[in-house]
C-alpha cells in the first residue's frame, strides 16, 4: 500500500483499455477518475498509456508492445509506480512486475489505500483491513519471488512455498480474528440503532464526491468533514435533525463508486446496515458532473445489491451553481442538440419529473433551494412519522419556513 508521507511526490503512471465493452470516451472517463483517486492517494499522475483490445491479457493485461512503451517511459523519466484502471489477478500483477520492474497497483488497491488514510474510528479501520487482507491473500506470491532465483537440490527443497504458506495461514487467523472484532462492532452498532428509538432515519446516499457531508453540514448545523476529494467521509456520521415539529436521525455515509472492491462491499457491512434501516433515502447527485447519469445507475446497482432498492428515495440534484451547459448558436443549423446542450431547466422536464421520480435542485454549498429541499425532506418524513405515530396526526401542520 502507498505510505501516505512517500506519497506526497509519488510519480505514477495510469494504464487503461479500450475494449468492446468499454468504448474511448468510457476509458476516458475511468481514467480521469483513476487520476482523481491518485491525487486523493497522494500521487502525481504524469502519463496516461491507453491500449485498445478485444480483451484484457491475462497474462500480462496489456500486450508485449504497450508494455514496452510503458517500461521505456518509466526508465527515461525515473517512475516509481504504474497503476492499472482494472483490477490486476496474482499472476498478471507479478508478471507486470517482472517486466517494468516498478511498484504495480490497481484500481482495487488504490481505493483500499485511500480507506486506508481516511479510516479514523475503531469500526472503519478494522473493515478496511479485513477488506486489505481478503485482497493480498491470493497475492502473496509475488512477495517470495526472490526465491525463484534458487536452485534445487539438497536442503532446498521448497522454502519459498513453506514461507508462503506460512504467511496464509497468519493472514487467514488475522482475517477470522477481524471478522470476530466486527461481529462484536456490529452487535454495538445495533444496540446504538435499537437505543436512537423509534425516530424516523433518513439515509444520505450518493457517489463519492457529491456534497453529501456539505449537505449535512448544512441541515444539522453540525461539523462533519468535508473535502473536494473521492472519499472524503469513510466514517458514518449519524445527527439529529429538526425542521419545524418534526425530529428525525440523518445519516452521512460512505460514498460510492464505479467498479466498487467487492472486498470493501462486504466488509462494510455495518456502515451499509445505516442504509439498510434507513426508513427514507436522499439520493444526493453531482449535476454539475457530466456523466452523472452513470453515477446515479452505479449507486442504484449498490443500492439494489444490498437489498435497498425499493426504500423511499427522494432525489436531490446538488451542485446547480457548477452547472454548465453547451450552446448552440442562433445560426447554427448543422449542430444536433444534445445533453450536453440540456439547461437545468430541461433537465426538469425529462425523467426527473416522472410521477415515481421526486427530485429537488439545490446547491448545498451557496444553500440555494434549502428551504424547498427542507419542506419536501418535511413532507416526505411526515409521512412516515404518521404511519408510525398514527395518533400524533393533529400535532401537524402545514411547512413554512421562517424569514
Amino acid at each position: 500500500m502507498i505510505d501516505a508521507k512517500e506519497a506526497i511526490s509519488e510519480k505514477a503512471v495510469l494504464i487503461g483499455i479500450i475494449t468492446q465493452q468499454q468504448n474511448e470516451a468510457k476509458s476516458e472517463e475511468y481514467l480521469d477518475e483513476l487520476q482523481f483517486l491518485t491525487e486523493t492517494a497522494g500521487g502525481v499522475p504524469v502519463k496516461r498509456f491507453v491500449q485498445k483490445m478485444d480483451k484484457p491479457n491475462p497474462k500480462t493485461f496489456l500486450g508485449a508492445g504497450k508494455l514496452d512503451e510503458v517500461k521505456s517511459y518509466i526508465e527515461t523519466k525515473g517512475i516509481g509506480t504504474a497503476i492499472f484502471d482494472d483490477e490486476l489477478s496474482p499472476a498478471q500483477l507479478r508478471n507486470i512486475e517482472k517486466i517494468l520492474d516498478c511498484k504495480i497497483l490497481d484500481r482495487t488497491n488504490l481505493i483500499l489505500d485511500i480507506f486506508a488514510q481516511r479510516a479514523q474510528t475503531s469500526s472503519a479501520k478494522t473493515q478496511v483491513e479485513l477488506a486489505q487482507c481478503q485482497y493480498l491473500l491470493p497475492r502473496l506470491t509475488r512477495l517470495w519471488t526472490h526465491l525463484d532465483k534458487q536452485k534445487g537440490g539438497i536442503g532446498m527443497r521448497g522454502p519459498g512455498e513453506t514461507e508462503i504458506e506460512t504467511d496464509r495461514r497468519i493472514i487467514n487467523d488475522k482475517i477470522v480474528l477481524l471478522k470476530k472484532k466486527l461481529k462484536t462492532i456490529d452487535k454495538q452498532m445495533a444496540v446504538q440503532r435499537k437505543n436512537r428509538g423509534k425516530m424516523v432515519r433518513v439515509a444520505l446516499v450518493g457517489y463519492t464526491n457529491v456534497g453529501k457531508s456539505t449537505l449535512m453540514n448544512v441541515i444539522s448545523k453540525s461539523d462533519v468533514f468535508a473535502e473536494n476529494k473521492l472519499f472524503a467521509t469513510l466514517d458514518t456520521t449519524v445527527r439529529k435533525v429538526v425542521i419545524k415539529n418534526i425530529p428525525f436521525l440523518m445519516t452521512d455515509t460512505v460514498g460510492f463508486i464505479r467498479k466498487l472492491p467487492t472486498q470493501l462491499v462486504e466488509s462494510f457491512k455495518s456502515t451499509l446496515d445505516e442504509v439498510r434501516e434507513a426508513d427514507l433515502l436522499l439520493h444526493v447527485v453531482d449535476i454539475s458532473h457530466p456523466n452523472f447519469e452513470d453515477h446515479i445507475a452505479s449507486v442504484n446497482s449498490i443500492l439494489n445489491d444490498i437489498k435497498c432498492a425499493d426504500k423511499p428515495t427522494l432525489m436531490v440534484f446538488n451542485k446547480i451553481d457548477a452547472y454548465q451547459h453547451e450552446t448552440i448558436a442562433a445560426d447554427d443549423l448543422e449542430t444536433e442538440r444534445t445533453k450536453e446542450h440540456y439547461t437545468l431547466q430541461d433537465w426538469q422536464k425529462t425523467w426527473m419529473n416522472k410521477n415515481d421520480v421526486q427530485s429537488i435542485f439545490i446547491s448545498a454549498l451557496n444553500k440555494e433551494n434549502l428551504n424547498d429541499f427542507k419542506e419536501t425532506t418535511y413532507e416526505e418524513v411526515k409521512k412516515i412519522h404518521i404511519q408510525r405515530f398514527p395518533y400524533n396526526d393533529f400535532l401537524y401542520y402545514e411547512y413554512k419556513e421562517e424569514a
